[in-house]
């Protein structure tokens, strides 16, 4: 999805990424950013070594992984995780983290709810600030529209409204069960 000729180029999504970075790291506190995409967290890694910032990585080929937990939890030098999504969105304690930056939306609001309970969960003593970055006019924002979507269906039935349950179609769900 990246193209390789064009990875030096600025991109509005990447600087305003850093630009809120550079302001909550040097208020001292500890991130997580997540993509679903490594391509993208490859660039970032490229930017953040060239301001020489310090930080952890974790996506689905990282072998050592605990090694890399307990660095960014007790580490006070390290401050910033970079999380493929798939790979850390679960089974991981980190609430060292007290901001979290979602870069791209993901199809299923849980797996978006399940990245941010890395940091928001027992143990977690201050509050924690979750974003997510969407670029504007993008698929990104029909990808909010199915979330919002599919959480107001989830919500119904959990109401367990009949009248409601009642006029869901076939295709409601389907688009729940996805």
């Amino acid at each position: 999805l990246v193209d390789p000729t064009r990875v030096d180029e600025s991109c509005a999504k990447l600087d305003t990424l850093l630009a809120q970075l550079d302001e909550v790291l040097d208020e001292g506190h500890k991130v997580l950013v997540f993509s679903q995409f490594t391509s993208f967290l490859s660039i970032l890694r490229r930017r953040l070594d060239e301001k020489k910032t310090v930080y952890e990585y974790l996506d689905g080929r990282t072998t050592d992984r605990q090694a890399r937990v307990v660095r960014f939890q007790e580490d006070p030098d390290c401050k910033l995780f970079l999380v493929s999504l798939k790979a850390g969105g679960q089974g991981l304690n980190l609430t060292a983290a007290d901001y979290i930056y979602i870069l791209d939306p993901w199809w299923n609001p849980a797996v978006e709810a399940q990245a941010v309970d890395r940091a928001h969960r027992i143990g977690q003593t201050r509050r924690v600030f979750a974003y997510r970055l969407i670029a504007k006019d993008t698929v990104e924002e029909k990808i909010l529209a199915l979330q919002d979507r599919k959480r107001e269906l989830a919500d119904s039935i959990v109401r367990a409204d009949e009248s409601l349950i009642g006029g869901l179609t076939p295709e409601d769900v389907e688009l729940l069960l996805s």
